[in-house]
Order: structure tokens, then C-alpha cells, then sequence
């Protein structure tokens, strides 16, 4: 047996599988490491993807999200009517001042006081007048002067006929001195 046995030749198998354990031990090592860094960045990237998928405070709920959108339909909604109200005033207003231009145009076209005159009846105006200053003709059927009523400054009235007896400008002397009486 003991030739079979060799110690050298054991003691260089024994020193052979120690050094591939230390060898494998220190791959499995480096490994074991490798797999560790990698584990930590995974689990740093897990953290980040975690914290980027949570909603942060400053971010609206769902239904805060919802509420907020609900919330500006409806001042949408709001505005679009107002702008449509406007726009008919707008309309209103814009024809309403095409009308005023064309009365404008018009009046500036016309002549008043040409219009006035022709409008006016001297007959009537001087009628008035008279009637201011006291005295009131009476016509006959056909227009002319047969009496003249007149009211004094007393406040007495007084009717003076228009006979032809007298000539016309005593019958005017005789009203205006019966006027201011």
C-alpha cells in the first residue's frame, strides 16, 4: 500500500483542489459581488420608478382632476355664451349705427330752414301773433275782416266793426290806442 500511496502526489492533489476552491470561491465571490451591485442598482431604479409613478402633492387627484376639467367645461360653456350675447349686441349696435349714418347723410343733405319756410303758413304765424298782442279778427264766409275783437291792457274787450265809414289808417289808430288802454 505503500507504494499506492504517494503523499506528494496526494499533498499536490489536496494542494490542487484547495487552490480551484480558493479559485472558485473567489469567482463565486466576484459573482456574488457583481450580482449584489447589480441587485442595489435594481433596487435603486426600483425606488425611481416607484417615486415616478406616485403622483406627487403638488399633482391634483383623479377627482380633483376631473372636477377641475368639469369645472372649466362649464366656464367654457359660460364664456361661449357671453362671447354669443356680445356678438348679437355687436350685430345690434353695428346696424343700429348704419342707421344713424344714413339719418345723419340725410340731415345733412336736407336744408331746415328751406324746409321750415315751406312748411310755414305766414297767415297762421301772423294770426298768432296778433292774438298775443290782443286783437282778434272775425272773417266772414269769404275771408275778409269784418270785425276785430280787442283786449285792452285792463283786460277789458272790445269789438270794433269794419264798416267803411272811416278810412283804414284811423281804424288802426282806434285798435292800438284800445290796446294799450
Amino acid at each position: 500500500m505503500v507504494t499506492n500511496m504517494n503523499p506528494e502526489e496526494d499533498f499536490m492533489t489536496i494542494y490542487a483542489a484547495e487552490q480551484r476552491m480558493a479559485m472558485t470561491e473567489a469567482a463565486r465571490k466576484k459573482e456574488l459581488d457583481q450580482a449584489h451591485s447589480h441587485l442595489k442598482s435594481l433596487a435603486k431604479l426600483l425606488d425611481a420608478a416607484r417615486t415616478s409613478s406616485t403622483r406627487p402633492k403638488s399633482k391634483p387627484t383623479p377627482q380633483q382632476h376631473a372636477a377641475n376639467i368639469s369645472h372649466l367645461e362649464e366656464t367654457k360653456v359660460s364664456l361661449g355664451k357671453a362671447i354669443n350675447d356680445a356678438e348679437s349686441s355687436l350685430a345690434y349696435k353695428e346696424a343700429e349705427l348704419a342707421e344713424l349714418k344714413e339719418e345723419t347723410k340725410i340731415l345733412e343733405e336736407s336744408d331746415p330752414a328751406t324746409e321750415h319756410e315751406n312748411e310755414l303758413d305766414g297767415t297762421a304765424l301772423r294770426l298768432a301773433i296778433f292774438k298775443g298782442i290782443g286783437f282778434e279778427p272775425i272773417v266772414d264766409d269769404y275771408g275778409n275782416v269784418v270785425k276785430m275783437l280787442i283786449r285792452s291792457r285792463s283786460g277789458d274787450v272790445h269789438c270794433i266793426q269794419f264798416d267803411g265809414t272811416k278810412p283804414d289808417h284811423e281804424f288802426a289808430d282806434m285798435l292800438w290806442e284800445l290796446v294799450v288802454s
